[in-house]
């Protein structure tokens, strides 16, 4: 390789200051190669899934040059409560859910709206579908047929390694040709999923405590290439999710239901929460809208004043 010639590539994880960096192969028979890399302070906010150029060299690592415009990143706070990206270059949220532990609804509903506020699609997966009959409670599963009467594509899997297995085939349709993260909480089942979705790929998988709690398994966002095209992102358990930053029109607009009805409420800047003349409340009290998703909404609405 000559010295510092430039190439594109896509970062596919990151180690601290050192990037592994996927590029077009100069080899005759093509694919993609793995390129070692150093980033400078001054790229400290590149993550996976960056498209960049960097320079390679003789000797040692390459050298990070630039880093595109994203189209979207998902963040999270570090310990300093400073925003990190996870991932970026996002086109799909695939949020994993499970009978046990047992669903976190509020933090379903925030991916929803960051998957809405990044421009990326989403799709809920409730995974160990196999524990429905020991651990679903009615009113558990009432909160799933809300996303699937809303529009949400709601799929139901099986992933345990062992002999039964379900939904993977809808799963992996879903995924094809598509940048996908999969998030969720711990323990749900995310490093099962993506070991049968990656069949040549060693992911960790981790168990659930006799608690119902989620052990952490997979400790650094990862990009991999399916087999059947697309790419799936591989990121740490996020236990409690932040929404960005954002204002009362934008936490309204990635509640999809509501739009069907809002543009006729009263006033503009309708919250739906208390104003005379809301159509979003007047369709709630008439069964058109999902109660329990309506209640985390008032929730979420209060913590941003």
């Amino acid at each position: 390789m000559a010295n510092h010639q430039q190439r594109k590539g896509r970062v596919i994880t990151r180690y601290g200051a050192e990037l592994l960096v996927e590029i077009d192969s100069d080899s005759e028979n093509g694919g993609k190669e793995l390129i070692r890399c150093t980033a400078k302070r001054k790229f400290d906010t590149v993550a996976c899934g960056d498209d960049v150029v960097i320079a390679l060299a003789d000797h040692g690592n390459a050298r990070l040059m630039d880093i595109a415009p994203r189209k979207n990143a998902l963040t999270r706070p570090d310990y300093s409560h400073k925003l990190k990206t996870i991932a970026a270059n996002i086109d799909q949220l695939v949020i994993i859910m499970s009978w046990r532990p047992d669903p976190f609804w509020e933090l379903l509903d925030r991916y929803l709206v960051t998957a809405h506020l990044m421009d990326a699609s989403a799709v809920i997966v409730m995974n160990k579908d196999d524990l429905a009959d020991s651990y679903a409670t009615d009113k558990a599963i009432e909160n799933l047929a809300e996303y699937s009467q809303i529009g949400y594509t709601v799929l139901k899997t099986v992933a345990d390694g062992g002999a039964e297995q379900r939904g993977m085939q809808a799963l992996q349709k879903q995924l094809d040709n598509k940048i996908n993260v999969l998030v969720g909480q711990s323990g749900v089942g995310k490093s099962s999923l993506a070991t049968l979705l990656l069949p040549d790929v060693e992911i960790v998988v981790g168990e659930v405590s006799e608690s119902g709690e989620g052990r952490h398994t997979t400790t650094t966002t990862r990009l991999y290439e399916m087999p059947s095209g697309g790419s799936l992102i591989d990121s740490p358990g996020v236990r409690d999710f932040v929404l960005p930053e954002m204002d009362e029109l934008q936490l309204r607009e990635g509640y999809r239901e509501f739009s069907e009805y809002s543009p006729y409420c009263k006033f503009n800047n309708c919250s739906h929460a208390h104003e005379p003349g809301c159509k979003v409340r007047e369709a709630l009290d008439q069964g058109k809208l999902p109660p329990y998703r309506y209640k985390r909404y008032l929730k979420l609405l209060s913590g941003i004043h």
